[in-house]
């Protein structure tokens, strides 16, 4: 049932756009009733969500020997994502009700961000490890600066992201999150202080 739904939200969604979007229309193309996709999601825009970009997400990224490249490999997996025709209708309606929709907010936190934040940890710690962070580092502030700087630039600012502009953005991310492990390393105490 539930790859029923979201195939018909796919369809529909390409055949007229996310605004035209109905959950009767779902329903109906799914053969399901409109409880059972209520059972499943608290609002449109989260099935459209999950149609359309959560998927398999994050994707499993290899270790590619280095800070840069894992965070390159990364944002370029989500670009790909994000930057669809779909997700760029889908993700600013979602957005949209994460604000006044306590429990789909917490829900969204809970399973989309979760997993981002757990595979950023893991690059970090792969990091670490090879020694190119001196210590440890906030995946949700990494995050912030690797996912959310692009998030901000294909949905708010509406840049025309491309492959250099991605790769900036890791090279970026990456000399960021350098400095700050290495700041904090050498000095734990005033770290934690504004300068």
């Amino acid at each position: 049932m539930d790859h029923k739904i979201l195939q018909a939200t796919r369809e529909l969604i390409e055949e007229a756009g996310y605004p035209a979007l109905t959950v009767d229309q779902v329903a109906a193309r799914a053969g399901v009733g409109k409880a059972a996709i209520y059972r499943r999601y608290a609002s449109k825009a989260e099935m459209a969500f999950v149609a359309t970009v959560r998927g398999q997400w994050p994707p499993p990224l290899t270790d590619t020997g280095s800070l840069q490249g894992d965070l390159l490999a990364l944002v370029r997996a989500f670009h790909a994502r994000m930057a669809t025709p779909a997700a760029r209708q889908v993700a600013p309606a979602l957005i949209s009700e994460l604000a006044v929709n306590l429990e789909l907010d917490k829900r969204f936190q809970d399973t989309f961000l979760a997993a981002e934040h757990t595979c950023l940890a893991d690059i970090i710690e792969r990091a670490m490890v090879r020694g190119e962070l001196a210590g440890p580092v906030d995946p949700a502030l990494a995050h912030l600066l690797l996912l959310g700087s692009l998030a901000a630039g294909l949905y708010i600012i509406n840049l025309p992201v491309d492959e250099t502009m991605i790769t900036d953005l890791a090279a970026a991310t990456t000399a960021g999150l350098v400095a700050m492990a290495g700041r904090r390393h050498s000095d734990p105490e005033g770290a934690a202080q504004p300068r």
